[in-house]
């Protein structure tokens, strides 16, 4: 990637504008599909201690030819240890497991209003941060009440927040309240999962054929003229280079306008997981 393909985030890193998602990579077919995507270009890497594939990752970077310090790995701190101390300690031990030194982004999963302690979790990233351990913080599914209460807390504002995103749910308020912060937005669930057909949208279709480009294509584009990131998975080495080649065109507003028209507000949510109700304590 070149240095167009980066975002800059307010703490003064750069992030790759596309990411490869780890939900349900594991074992050692993990450990191909990894490689995989690194040999196509992949340069993120973000993973979870609730995804059960820590030590998977780890060992896909030690086998890779490509430098450590060229692959950003990122893991996420699950609803179970929120409490500082146990922050602190889950941290470690997702280093452990992975056998690297440090985390280039480490996030808080879910908010989890109710339990009420994402501000103490919050405070265990920064203090985590100053010992060396990550080198940028950030969160997952923060709404802007959750991330103005960590904000005011602790003074410290985070680099990421990884939201819920695609055409059926584009979630732009929070698209927007995040940039108004000098947040960068991530999106999961970029292509809908199996649970919608968003690759098999007829207006999406549509604009793959007026660009000569696929469906994916085409929702990376639309997130990334966002000024939104974008998570993806894909096995097969063919669909991860594909997922990476959408540089070369852009859409015209009135396209970006017609994939936006597609929004399906709450109803398009591809599980229901409002942040305020949904409560991750694996």
């Amino acid at each position: 990637m070149t240095e167009s393909n980066f975002f800059r985030l307010n703490d003064g890193t750069t992030i790759p504008v596309i990411g490869f998602g780890t939900y349900t990579v594991q074992g050692a077919k993990g450990i191909r599909v990894l490689q995989s995507a690194i040999d196509a270009g992949f340069r993120l890497i973000d993973s979870s201690t609730n995804y059960m594939n820590e030590g998977t990752v780890g060992e896909a970077i030690r086998r890779s030819d490509v430098p450590r310090k060229d692959i950003a790995i990122r893991s996420k701190l699950p609803g179970a240890n929120h409490d500082y101390d146990k922050a602190i300690t889950v941290i470690q031990e997702s280093l452990y497991r992975t056998g690297l030194d440090y985390f280039d982004q480490y996030l808080i999963h879910w908010p989890l209003p109710k339990q009420g302690k994402y501000v103490e979790a919050w405070q265990a990233l920064v203090d985590a941060q100053k010992f060396g351990l990550i080198k940028t913080i950030g969160v997952s599914n923060f709404l802007p009440e959750h991330l103005d209460k960590i904000i005011e807390a602790t003074g410290v504002t985070p680099a990421v927040n990884q939201i819920e995103r695609h055409p059926y749910f584009n979630n732009l308020e929070l698209v927007k309240e995040n940039q108004k912060r000098g947040i960068q937005v991530e999106s999961w669930s970029t292509f809908g999962r199996k649970l919608n057909d968003v690759l098999e949208n007829e207006t999406i279709v549509e604009l793959a054929k007026k660009y000569h480009k696929t469906p994916a294509q085409i929702i990376l584009r639309w997130n990334y003229q966002s000024d939104v990131l974008s998570i993806v998975k894909a096995s097969s080495y063919d669909h991860q280079k594909a997922n990476l080649d959408f540089f070369d065109f852009e859409l015209s507003k009135d396209d970006i306008d017609k994939i936006n028209g597609l929004d399906q507000g709450e109803a398009g949510r591809v599980e229901g997981q409002d942040p305020n109700e949904y409560e991750e304590f694996d």
